[in-house]
């Protein structure tokens, strides 16, 4: 059998392939061609743009694909939310749809927007937020570089951002957030009820999870003897009880354990200091809880 992924096409792209990559799947793209090719002979990629995807797996042209929550809800779609991953274009974390200005407007909230024009690709959900809060205004669909429209073509916009620079650097100022969004593998329903296919998917969002939850994690071994054991662990701030084992030489004891990365400089001179011997730093892939 053969399971139909869908890869995000645009911004996502790069860091899903990284993503993947991460989680042990070599996933080969070619500006000529729409159907990357992946070591997995088990499974079909097609790339799409985020936007689309979850139309085409509601619909069943893909049994699975990754693309926002934010372009779930926009479109309605009904689907499966396999997973939660939270990384986004420049990060990994969540985005955010934020209502934004000029610097010298006068809105302060989206109540100050009664029949004014606000520019957006995310229409649907613009209106919603709008109806939500009592407020009636045009919306209109932007076709791209919606940063520069207003004033002139519109009074405010809804945008998405991470940072934020590039909205500071079109000299636009942040009113409100209209919703925050992360990456999701998505399933179509029937494709979920497949016994096969739903194994398939749970075995990659174990990977994929995994992929996250090492990131900025590296492992860590060392030596020490048995008389310094004590000292070295009271130390080490582990993720959960390093793992200790017997060396050839019955005194010495081999500790591996798990880290923040950014601990590890403050942490290595104590380690030392403590009687650690044969410090060994080293990358994760992944960390399958």
């Amino acid at each position: 059998m053969i399971l139909k992924l869908g890869i995000p096409k645009g911004s996502l792209e790069t860091a899903t392939l990284d993503l993947f990559r991460r989680a042990g799947f070599n996933i080969t793209t070619s500006s000529r061609s729409y159907f990357p090719a992946i070591d997995d002979s088990e499974i079909e990629c097609m790339l799409i743009r985020a936007q689309e995807m979850a139309r085409y797996v509601e619909d069943g042209v893909l049994d699975a694909g990754l693309t926002g929550r934010d372009w779930v809800l926009e479109n309605d779609a009904s689907v499966v939310t396999v997973a939660d991953l939270i990384y986004a274009k420049q990060s990994f974390g969540k985005v955010r749809w934020v209502l934004a200005v000029p610097e010298s407007s006068p809105v302060r909230s989206v109540k100050d927007l009664q029949g004014k024009i606000i520019a957006t690709e995310l229409v649907g959900a613009t209106r919603r937020y709008l109806a939500a809060n009592g407020v009636q205004a045009k919306v209109e669909f932007s076709w791209g570089a919606t940063e520069v429209k207003p004033p002139v073509l519109c009074d405010a916009i809804v945008e998405v951002t991470e940072t934020g620079s590039s909205l500071r650097a079109n000299k636009l100022r942040i009113v409100e957030t209209v919703m925050e969004s992360n990456t999701q593998l998505i399933a179509n329903s029937a494709s979920w009820t497949d016994g096969w296919k739903r194994r398939k998917l749970e075995d990659i969002r174990m990977l994929l999870e995994g992929a996250i939850n090492a990131l900025g994690k590296v492992g860590l071994m060392l030596n020490v003897e048995k008389t310094h054991l004590a000292g070295v662990l009271a130390v080490l701030p582990a993720l959960k009880k390093p793992t200790i084992s017997h060396l050839s030489d019955e005194e010495w004891l081999a500790v591996n354990t798990i880290l923040d990365e950014s601990t590890v400089r403050t942490i290595i001179p104590r380690l030392k200091e403590a009687g650690a011997q044969g410090i060994v730093e080293y990358p994760l892939n992944k960390i399958v809880m």
